[in-house]
């Protein structure tokens, strides 16, 4: 946690916490599993398609950690502004800076009418607020500002760090999978360890193991992921309302957003949808009666539950 005037949340802290340990435990016995299967059939070309999986995912994760801020700023299409260009703005940011204690994020505007803003960056001197043009043009002031302040609130909880912690089984497993796949769609154990005791003939039964392995762990890692992602809003909204002491007009904002949602092009949906994990509220089209089923895999809590903790707050406030 970081040491700013963003308020915490214990509950929340122990769930991200048990998630996180959950992971510790699936990477760990992930790992016991794929050195008890070398040990066990010794094979050579197994064991360099493992190790090509975790370097590429040490890859994947560097990336993701070190240039969050510029892939998303790409991939959103926005562009950085100054003060003179965004003074209002800026001013709201100067403020919510003012009042969390923290060093001020860089801001940027994406040029899109959907209504949205992220935050990422690994620390708070890299950092980037992002809006888009749409939620300029449909919020009033202070629900702009409970966006905002809900955004700064995952820069001083470093939960870009945290995520790209918590994902990297899952981009390890999921390479793994592929990796394996086409080892053997491809023939690349045929011809080895011929002369060595057969050793040829346990590359696919090691190979299928080791894939069925990858897809057990990627699906389990994937779940906690989305579970740790889904408590990062609740404890976004929780922080950003107290800072601003207006709860009731980040509610206000999450219904707007998450209704105009509905009248996006659903083309301009997917083409959003990287972004997903960053954004305040998901490029996803609201649709009343959907299965209870789709919310576990959602990167944000249903708005039902967001509204009715942002209510709990508007209580403890009003005492």
């Amino acid at each position: 946690m970081a040491r700013t005037r963003y308020a915490t949340d214990r509950g929340l802290i122990a769930r991200m916490g048990a998630t996180m340990f959950l992971l510790g435990l699936v990477f760990t016995a992930f790992i016991v599993v794929i050195i008890l299967l070398l040990a066990r059939f010794s094979n050579v070309g197994s064991g360099g398609i493992i190790v090509i999986a975790v370097l590429f995912g040490v890859g994947a994760s560097f990336g993701s950690y070190y240039w969050s801020d510029k892939i998303a700023l790409s991939t959103a299409g926005a562009r950085l502004v100054s003060p003179q260009e965004a003074p209002e703005l800026h001013g709201m940011i100067d403020r919510l800076c003012a009042l969390a204690d923290m060093p001020k994020p860089r801001v940027a505007i994406a040029p899109t009418d959907m209504p949205n803003a992220f935050a990422t960056g690994r620390s708070s001197k890299v950092a980037v607020v992002c809006v888009t043009q749409g939620l300029l043009r449909r919020l009033e002031p202070e629900e702009l500002e409970g966006v905002i302040a809900h955004e700064m609130s995952h820069v001083a909880h470093k939960d870009v760090a945290v995520m790209t912690i918590a994902s990297f089984l899952g981009i390890v497993a999921a390479l793994l999978v592929r990796f394996a796949f086409y080892s053997e769609l491809f023939g690349g154990g045929g011809g080895r360890g011929r002369g060595r005791g057969g050793n040829d003939q346990n590359s696919l039964p090691i190979m299928l193991i080791v894939m069925a392995v990858g897809m057990v762990v990627y699906a389990i890692s994937f779940l906690l992921i989305r579970m740790l992602s889904r408590y990062r809003e609740l404890s976004a909204d929780r922080s950003g309302a107290l800072l601003t002491g207006q709860p009731s007009a980040l509610a206000s904002a999450l219904v707007k957003v998450s209704g105009e949602m509905a009248r996006i092009p659903t083309r301009d949906l997917r083409a959003a949808e990287p972004l997903n994990a960053f954004y305040f509220a998901p490029a996803l089209a609201v649709r009343r009666g959907q299965m209870s089923l789709a919310a576990i895999f959602s990167t944000h809590p249903p708005l039902e539950k967001r509204l009715k903790e942002l209510d709990k707050i508007s209580k403890q406030l009003s005492k």
